[in-house]
């Protein structure tokens, strides 16, 4: 019997990505139903005609429901029932972060608070929230906002039983061919016959699948203890690198173009900082940050503590495996996303 065994799931921003990976993954399983949560209607109906034509004999497992994180009403109204809650909601883009950094804030900081809130209120027994390497070391909106989300998640564990409810964070690098990355964009570029921009070629950053981002999220599920953070070790490429591999899958003629280095952009990520090492577990593929369970009464630490030291060092994406040309390639190719497409495009051609 599975975990998931007649379980209701809910997944905040669940018309995404991650939501539809997790769709793909889990329901033609033994799951009781799955709720897609999120304010786009018009992406909840293509999502439901999407499964009643692909997998109609379990297409009825999703119920969908209009709100928004912001409100934490609306988001009350599609707890009852809820036993586990994948909290993928986000705003994610970091040049429309940058210029509009309150509204990151609202969702990404108090949205997170009001799906905590309310998932404790109904008595949701698991709470997996999902991060992102920018939230280490944050130089722009979007990561200083996933920083402090967080730390909301952090907090919150300590407010509540974790027999009651367990709230854990997973934190990842870039997923290929998410919506809003960057590779189907450039895709459509070389389909327009245009050359590929690039901002900076040696910025490097961590590549991984959508199905790699569930296993993490799944991994923290089955092994987290609430407070944790999850991180997932990923390799890495440069910008430069990924462009060429993509080139040569599709047209090894593009021209590539440097544009430069766009509002609020690192030139490397971050997924496990040097502070967090100190405490952190290395778990093979993963690592744990543990919740710091020490309360506010420091004056006891003035003659005690704890000297000793994990030898972990800061993990980010210069420091990783850095994958070349054929090896990206070869990631890229295991995405069926990237079949579909080379194969139309040979098409076309």
């Amino acid at each position: 019997m599975s975990t998931f065994k007649n379980k209701t799931l809910l997944i905040t921003g669940g018309t995404g990505s991650f939501g539809n990976a997790v769709l793909n993954r889990f329901l033609a399983t033994d799951i009781g139903e799955i709720r897609i949560f999120s304010r786009d209607e018009k992406k909840q109906d293509d999502m439901r005609h999407e499964f009643q034509a692909r997998m109609p004999e379990v297409a009825n497992k999703i119920k969908f429901y209009i709100g928004n994180v912001r409100d934490l009403q609306s988001v009350k109204n599609a707890m009852h029932g809820v036993d586990y809650i994948f909290h993928a909601a986000a705003l994610k883009q970091v040049p429309s972060c940058e210029f509009f950094p309150v509204e990151a804030v609202k969702t990404n900081v108090l949205g997170t608070e009001n799906v905590l809130t309310a998932a404790i209120e109904a008595g949701v027994q698991k709470i997996i929230a999902l991060s992102t390497d920018k939230a280490a070391y944050p130089v722009n909106a979007m990561g200083t906002s996933k920083a402090m989300m967080e730390k909301v998640v952090v907090a919150k564990s300590r407010t509540v039983s974790p027999e009651k409810t367990s709230i854990c964070c997973t934190r990842y690098g870039n997923v290929m061919c998410s919506r809003g990355s960057v590779i189907p964009l450039w895709i459509e570029q070389i389909k327009a016959g245009n050359p590929i921009t690039i901002t900076e070629p040696s910025m490097t950053r961590f590549i991984m699948s959508l199905d790699e981002a569930v296993d993490l999220v799944l991994f923290a599920f089955e092994n987290g203890v609430s407070g944790d953070i999850l991180v997932q070790k990923a390799p890495a490429c440069t910008i430069e690198t990924l462009a060429k591999a993509v080139c040569e899958l599709f047209s090894p003629e593009t021209e590539i173009k440097v544009i430069g280095i766009r509002h609020g952009e690192k030139m490397y990520e971050t997924l496990l900082t040097n502070e967090e090492c100190a405490n952190a577990t290395d778990m093979g593929n993963f690592y744990r940050v543990p919740c710091d369970k020490r309360d506010l009464n420091y004056d006891k630490f003035f003659n005690s503590g704890d000297t000793d030291r994990n030898p972990l060092t800061e993990f980010n994406s210069n420091n990783t495996e850095l994958l070349d040309v054929e090896g990206v390639k070869a990631k890229l190719l295991s995405l069926q996303y990237i079949r579909d497409e080379i194969s139309a495009f040979k098409k076309e051609k």
